[in-house]
């Protein structure tokens, strides 16, 4: 999410983005988006991988956060037209100005993708989840402020694949997520990939930071207010109510 105005910038007359496989889905400004597993990348340097050498081959240029760290497959491509650029943001930019920069853009973009769909007023998303247990506002938490907010609208709760909780909303093409979260009046969520999801397709987000740094990691967009796990939880009550009532 945080790379996507990098790669938007990099975008020349024809272009293809090859990624996760998870995140193929956010590629619809490439002519093409293909899963790095599909086309082979991960064989370069361990493996015979002529094919992808060939494929390779075709492009004027290659811009790469991939392989960075390894030696084998940097040997193995010297001979192509390859940029190598740091995979993990450093030096206190934000993560999506620190990929901005690398390519040369100007700072300060925003993530966005384009999601037509009615926003629902009265719906509120709640995420409890995120990568590490040190960065989740406790769950009993988002239960108090669910109950909250239940006064002012209807609540949603959503997860992912790999996360357990009955009854959550989840689907696994980032694409059709971030469409769902677009209908949201309030979308609320610890320090994830998700809550740059829900910025990105225009919800307002209340995103909790603990143990990460917001000014790297916070989600950029028009609406998003951000609150450090010591906040009150009085305040992210109010603010979320308060935006779902905005909407």
């Amino acid at each position: 999410m945080v790379s996507l105005p990098a790669l938007e910038f990099l975008r020349d007359d024809y272009t293809e983005v090859w990624a996760a496989a998870a995140n193929v889905p956010l590629g619809r400004f490439a002519d093409r988006a293909r899963p790095i597993g599909a086309v082979g990348l991960d064989r370069l340097g361990i493996v015979e991988a002529g094919d992808v050498l060939e494929r390779l081959r075709t492009f004027d240029s290659i811009h790469s956060w991939y392989g960075t760290a390894r030696p084998e497959f940097r040997e193995a491509v010297k001979d192509l037209p390859f940029t190598f650029y740091d995979a993990l943001p450093r030096g206190g930019l934000h993560a999506v100005d620190f990929y901005l920069d690398q390519v040369g853009a100007p700072l300060g973009a925003k993530p966005h993708i384009e999601c037509r769909l009615q926003r629902r007023t009265e719906l509120a998303i709640l995420h409890p989840f995120a990568s590490n247990a040190a960065k989740r506002w406790p769950i009993e938490n988002f239960q108090e402020l669910a109950a909250k907010l239940e006064h002012v609208g209807r609540v949603q709760w959503c997860r992912g694949p790999e996360e357990k909780l009955d009854h959550a909303y989840c689907v696994e093409n980032l694409f059709e997520l971030g469409a769902w979260l677009a209908t949201a009046a309030v979308y609320i969520g610890n320090d994830s990939g998700i809550g740059h999801l829900a910025a990105a397709v225009g919800t307002p987000v209340v995103a909790l930071f603990g143990p990460t740094d917001p000014a790297i990691w916070a989600p950029r967009g028009e609406r998003v207010t951000v609150f450090r796990i010591d906040s009150p939880m009085e305040e992210i009550y109010e603010t979320a109510a308060k935006a779902m009532l905005a909407c």
